[in-house]
């Protein structure tokens, strides 16, 4: 419910004030000033008050989040293009304290219908919040980036000088500005990930926080859990959505190739003496194969990764991650971006795709489904909701998808062999033809 009634102490009780008649009701005047100012943009069928629980996730998430109160919601058909009407209805309901969220509901016959929830109040800016916790997680990150990126320096020290490699290990810290290549890679990668998300937020008038940089320390083969922006302000429409969680990994992947590419070709290939390797996705088994003239592992020898290509696959790894179409990732606010609302359909298919990935290729992938099964479902939802992407922005989506299938690794860690690399080609490929055919079988629905 969005409202309660107050307890009282007293067990009789309490009074009521009626209202005089020619008192207008003041709800029932705000809802007169909404009809009023939608008749300029939208051609009105009904109005309904849905129960609170029959209003969806996101949008009971914009009312609390916004201090605001539902009004009521009128179904109808826009008589203007939805993204002129929705400009043109804010500037109307501005004058009367009033916010409108634009809605489409899809019959089970196919037709559209549009929506639009009218709500009392204004969604207010939050403020900047303090960067204090910004700094500090960065410095605690490039702290633990300094470390992964010396161990890193002193396994190819070992491979020429392992008494020296032995010394160096005992005395650690005075020995981190040896990590600086890992660390400014990394930072490189992920800050400007994180910041092209922060100036696209700032573009489209939304109030983001700084990145929080996750430090990992020992329990990240990475140095770092990587970095988090976190929204404050709604989003307008699906094209400030799509140009938000499009443009960090966009951005990341400018630098995390060239980086990758340039350590490839300075890393030693040695002979396999055991343990575990990092797997292949098709496209870092074709940078190896530019790179060093061949794929590898072989049989007997692998390329052991130096500072800049060890940050250059977390980059792609990390990048990857992060574009998995369901939920709060990029790759979801890319998905619902394209789709709308059919985007919900891609949810039990991907789940069923990373229980097969922690079952049957690797157990790393247990805590990805974990957290894809809880927050996968809930979704970026932006204020107008009817505005579709132009042409050019859904070939960039369709551009970022084949990347996602390209960069994608099935087994991030795998067995000294070529087994990963054909797990990584087969997984891919397959997976990449299933989502061809979804995407252009709901093409069909959303043209």
């Amino acid at each position: 419910m969005l409202h309660e009634s107050a307890s009282t102490p007293s067990d009789d009780p309490i009074p009521v004030v009626k209202q005089a008649e020619d008192t207008p009701d003041p709800t029932e005047a705000k809802m007169q000033i909404g009809l009023d100012c939608l008749e300029q943009v939208m051609d009105i069928h009904e109005q309904v008050f849905p129960q609170w629980d029959d209003i969806r996730l996101e949008d009971r998430a914009i009312i609390i989040q916004g201090d605001v109160d539902y009004l009521m919601t009128v179904q109808g058909h826009l008589i203007i293009d939805s993204e002129t009407a929705y400009q043109r209805l804010d500037d109307l309901l501005s004058e009367h304290n009033l916010t409108a969220l634009f809605r489409e509901q899809i019959t089970r016959d196919g037709k559209r219908h549009h929506q639009v929830i009218l709500l009392d109040g204004r969604l207010q800016q939050p403020k900047q919040p303090s960067p204090i916790p910004n700094i500090i997680l960065l410095i605690l990150t490039i702290v633990s980036l300094l470390y992964i990126g010396t161990a890193t320096a002193i396994g190819e020290i070992s491979l020429t000088e392992p008494a020296v490699a032995d010394q160096l290990r005992q005395n650690l810290i005075p020995e981190f500005w040896r990590g600086l290549p890992y660390t400014l890679s990394i930072l490189l990668i992920l800050g400007s990930h994180e910041m092209a998300h922060w100036l696209m937020m700032r573009k489209h008038n939304v109030v983001a926080s700084l990145p929080y940089f996750i430090p990992g320390f020992i329990f990240s083969p990475f140095g770092t859990f990587g970095a988090v922006i976190v929204t404050k302000g709604a989003i307008l429409n699906r094209k400030a959505l799509f140009d938000i969680g499009a443009s960090g990994p966009l951005a990341g992947l400018i630098f995390a190739i060239p980086i990758l590419i340039i350590g490839l070709a300075t890393s030693p290939v040695i002979e396999i003496t055991g343990g575990a390797v990092e797997g292949n996705s098709v496209f870092y088994a074709l940078a190896k194969i530019v790179s060093l003239g061949q794929l590898y592992p072989t049989q007997t020898h692998d390329v052991m990764l130096n500072q800049f290509a060890w940050a250059g696959w977390t980059g792609l790894f990390v990048t990857a991650l992060n574009l998995i179409p369901l939920g709060q990732l990029d790759g979801g606010h890319i998905l619902y971006a394209y789709f709308g609302d059919i985007a919900r359909k891609f949810y039990y298919p991907i789940l069923a795709t990373a229980l097969f990935l922690t079952l049957f290729v690797s157990s790393i992938w247990l805590i990805l489904l974990i957290m894809l099964a809880l927050l996968g479902k809930v979704y970026a939802v932006p204020l107008d909701d009817i505005t579709k992407l132009d042409s050019i922005r859904k070939s960039i989506a369709l551009f970022i998808f084949a990347i996602f299938v390209l960069i994608f690794i099935p087994s991030p860690i795998t067995t000294p062999d070529n087994s990963g690399g054909l797990i990584a080609s087969i997984l891919i490929v397959g997976s990449w033809q299933i989502l061809r055919r979804f995407i252009s079988r709901l093409q069909y629905h959303i043209t």
